[in-house]
């Protein structure tokens, strides 16, 4: 890019990383505060959310000083319009659909908060199909669903950020384009060239297996992040089962009930 116009907080989002190791040191309760602040300061539709904290590090992910786990919540909502004597009569696939963004753009206002403060995170995206047992330890009650987790904590390591598409592969102007072969050949080499220099998956000796007859064709001079990321949406969760049944657990029912 020839016309650099970044600033500081600019050069803070593209230096993201995800730190999966922590120094044993606490973090003040006024940081964490204005972590949480800082996300309540999101855009949002309803405030459909809530986040929980836990500071048990040994029984976090990555052993992190913080773990939290940011869920769409309605219940409160609920609370406040039984006040007024109103009830929630907006379809679930609506409320979820709008709650995913409002917890979302809290979970990432907190991220960067952070790491403005010399912190690290990551995000725990597994968070929605465990769903249950993590709402009975934290004795969440219907209509809350724990969207995503986050360890929080002072970083132990300094991993180089992860590549990108390029700008060309994501950046549509008025319409979206026909996919040659060219543009997808040029952005899967950047994100496999980019993994591979890092030796990212030989590291983390995270090579996924296959299911069925595929035969093995790759080893970790060439398997990197195309092929990752193929061997998870072409081989996981081809029922929608599993994941209904948490948000059933949960209050959250996607069947019509209009007629009903």
């Amino acid at each position: 890019m020839q016309d650099k116009t970044y600033n500081s907080a600019i050069n803070l989002l593209l230096q993201h990383r995800s730190i999966r190791k922590y120094q044993d040191k606490t973090v003040p309760d006024e940081i964490i505060e204005n972590i949480v602040q800082s996300g309540q300061q999101a855009a949002f539709a309803y405030q459909a959310y809530s986040v929980l904290l836990s500071r048990e590090k040994e029984k976090h992910p990555f052993h992190a000083p913080l773990y939290f786990v940011i869920c769409i919540d309605f219940h409160k909502i609920g609370k406040i319009m039984e006040t007024k004597n109103w009830k929630v009569i907006m379809n679930d696939l609506s409320c979820m659909l709008l709650g995913m963004q409002d917890a979302a753009y809290m979970a990432q206002n907190m991220v960067i908060a952070a790491e403005s403060l010399g912190l690290g995170t990551c995000y725990i995206g597994s968070v929605p199909y465990y769903a249950d047992k993590i709402a009975e330890r934290l004795k969440l009650p219907q209509k809350v669903f724990p969207l995503v987790g986050l360890t929080v904590g002072y970083p132990a390591e300094n991993p180089p950020t992860r590549p990108r598409y390029p700008l060309e592969f994501v950046l549509f102007e008025n319409e979206y384009p026909e996919l040659d072969k060219n543009a997808v050949n040029r952005a899967k080499k950047e994100m496999d060239d980019g993994y591979l220099s890092q030796n990212y998956y030989r590291n983390l000796n995270a090579k996924l297996g296959l299911i069925g007859d595929r035969e093995e064709t790759f080893d970790y001079d060439s398997y990197s992040w195309t092929e990752h990321i193929s061997r998870k949406l072409g081989q996981w969760e081809p029922s929608t089962k599993r994941l209904l049944e948490q948000l059933e657990k949960r209050g959250f029912s996607f069947k019509d009930t209009e007629n009903e």
